[in-house]
């Protein structure tokens, strides 16, 4: 079974290891914390990664920001639970309420295909590796 580490963790509770771009074998992105030349221009730009809110505070999270959730960070999190059944705001509280480790095991348990022990991703409904459907 693989793991997934804490840094694959965006501001906005996005799990970047189970994003296609992350998980593709041409030009990967290493996650919302690395900037590189294979990044999406999207997440380069990312108005939430970018957010001068959570330059000042501690956890690198939008949940400790006086403004949580934004809009953005609403519109985002209805998006990816309508379309890929995964929610921002309920993996930051996740986070939020039982730390980091206990988030990253869950993730691991979730979003492992139970055929071929690969990590799935988000934005797909079958297994890249081995084609199976999955569905979290």
């Amino acid at each position: 079974m693989e793991s997934i580490e804490a840094g694959l963790i965006a501001p906005c509770g996005m799990n970047c290891a189970l994003c296609m771009a992350y998980l593709r074998d041409k030009k990967p992105c290493y996650g919302c914390h690395v900037d590189s030349p294979t990044k999406n221009k999207s997440c380069m730009n990312c108005l939430i990664k970018n957010c001068p809110d959570l330059q000042g505070n501690s956890t690198g999270f939008c949940y400790e920001c006086a403004q949580y959730p934004c809009k953005r960070l609403n519109h985002l999190d209805k998006r990816y639970r309508t379309k890929y059944h995964m929610s921002m705001i309920a993996n930051l509280e996740n986070i939020k309420e039982n730390g980091m480790d206990a988030f990253l095991r869950q993730e691991v348990e979730r979003w492992t295909c139970k055929e071929c022990g690969q990590l799935v991703s988000v934005h797909r409904d079958v297994c890249a590796n081995c084609k199976t459907p999955y569905m979290p």
